[in-house]
């Protein structure tokens, strides 16, 4: 298509034809904001949850002598590395956790391909990543290789991948059931921003390679959700309703019924065990967090993962609001670093971004720039974006060919 006299087309900024008298205005926060607000924000959610992760909001309640509301220490004091021998890791003080490690990881694959990702990107780039770039860990404050930090489901991709060699479109099948591939999906949902069904679809083949059942499809789920929260003038409402429309079996189920419940409250704490009840046919875990039950992490189209709803519930309780909507993730408890890493990711790309002295911490505490993989990917976004223009220029072309007609029709 040539552009009119009176336009002009950008591919770098990706955005079509435009007037030549000025950029118009964005409507709401502008796309790399959005992106900022959201990396920024899972990290910072991910950091203030993982102290308190696996506890109930009673004994979280009971251990703070109050609830959370920012950033606080390990649960067990300077004991953190003996307390729980299975998982020696600082938790606490502004340390990220796995959600963030394989968050980055999966930026720094969008830089290496600069395009649409599939199942065999985790294969050829994002198991290699893990396997052999040695990169500061700041729960072991050590440096060392991302695959020694990982939880066993993320493991899993190595074993299936590097040494079985499994077709990666399949290597999810046989992993526990968990949100292993849930969070770490915004990136997904970011590059394609306001796009949440081709987001939907990217985030299923590239969980393929990690995750099967209702792990996969939360997986999905959350990159359309957080692709929707891009959308100029998106709500908390529009974006369950986007869920709504593409999730399938359990966790439509889940997200409906939490949400349901979560749209009486206004305040977290009143949702705190209302959200719990409404979560709990479709979780597999049990009331025992640390004790899971015998049906736990199977593969099931009755169930969902417990964090992506009550993810989405908190979003709806605090009507966007970062603070509000982390603070609920984190005082929920259990799996409550991711719940606060999707939350932080959800609210920050809708445009709450995380308040700067918490940003600040948790970057200083973590040695990690939070800011860099942002600008990253958000250069990369627009060199997909003006591809995905091109590609579908020509499949229009295409098509237009095929039905005989010509320009002047």
């Amino acid at each position: 298509m040539t552009p009119k006299p009176d336009e002009t087309s950008d591919p770098r900024e990706g955005s079509g034809p435009r007037e030549t008298s000025g950029p118009r205005e964005p409507s709401g926060p502008r796309l790399d904001e959005r992106i900022t607000g959201a990396l920024v924000g899972a990290a910072v959610g991910d950091a203030l949850g993982g102290p308190v992760e696996g506890y109930s909001p009673d004994q979280i309640l009971e251990r703070h002598g109050g609830r959370v509301h920012g950033i606080v220490g390990p649960w067990n004091g300077d004991a953190w590395r003996t307390a729980r021998p299975i998982a020696p890791y600082h938790k606490g003080d502004g340390h990220v956790t796995d959600d963030t490690l394989m968050t980055h990881a999966l930026v720094r694959v969008y830089v290496q391909v600069r395009d649409h990702l599939d199942a065999y990107a985790i294969a050829d780039h994002l198991v290699p990543d893990l396997m052999t770039n040695p990169r500061w860990i700041p729960e072991l404050e050590a440096q060392a290789l991302p695959l020694h930090r990982v939880f066993l489901a993320e493991k899993w991709l190595v074993a299936r991948l590097h040494y079985g060699h499994v077709d990666p479109r399949e290597a999810g099948v046989g992993n526990i059931v968990n949100c292993g591939a849930a969070m770490y999906m915004a990136p997904v949902g970011l590059v394609n921003a306001a796009n949440p069904r081709a987001a939907y679809a990217e985030a299923l083949d590239i969980a393929g390679a990690h995750q099967s059942s209702y792990g996969r499809e939360a997986a999905g789920v959350f990159a359309a959700a957080v692709a929707a929260a891009c959308t100029p003038g998106a709500t908390p409402d529009a974006i369950i309703s986007t869920c709504l429309s593409l999730a399938k079996d359990g966790t439509r189920a889940a997200i409906e019924k939490v949400c349901e419940v979560a749209g009486a409250h206004t305040d977290f704490e009143s949702a705190l065990v209302p959200l719990r009840k409404a979560i709990t046919p479709y979780d597999t875990v049990g009331p025992d967090y640390r004790q899971p039950s015998l049906g736990a992490r199977r593969p099931s189209r009755l169930h969902a993962i417990e964090e992506l709803p009550i993810a989405l519930a908190m979003l709806l309780v605090a009507n966007g609001d970062y603070r509000q909507a982390v603070l609920g993730a984190v005082n929920y408890g259990r799996d409550c670093d991711s719940i606060a890493t999707m939350a932080g990711a959800l609210s920050g790309a809708l445009g709450s971004p995380p308040p700067q002295d918490w940003s600040k911490t948790v970057a200083e505490a973590s040695r990690l720039d939070l800011w860099e993989p942002p600008r990253a990917l958000t250069e990369v976004t627009r060199e997909i974006h003006a591809r995905d223009i091109h590609r579908h220029r020509a499949h229009e072309a295409a098509f237009t060919a095929l039905e005989g007609r010509g320009c002047s029709d």
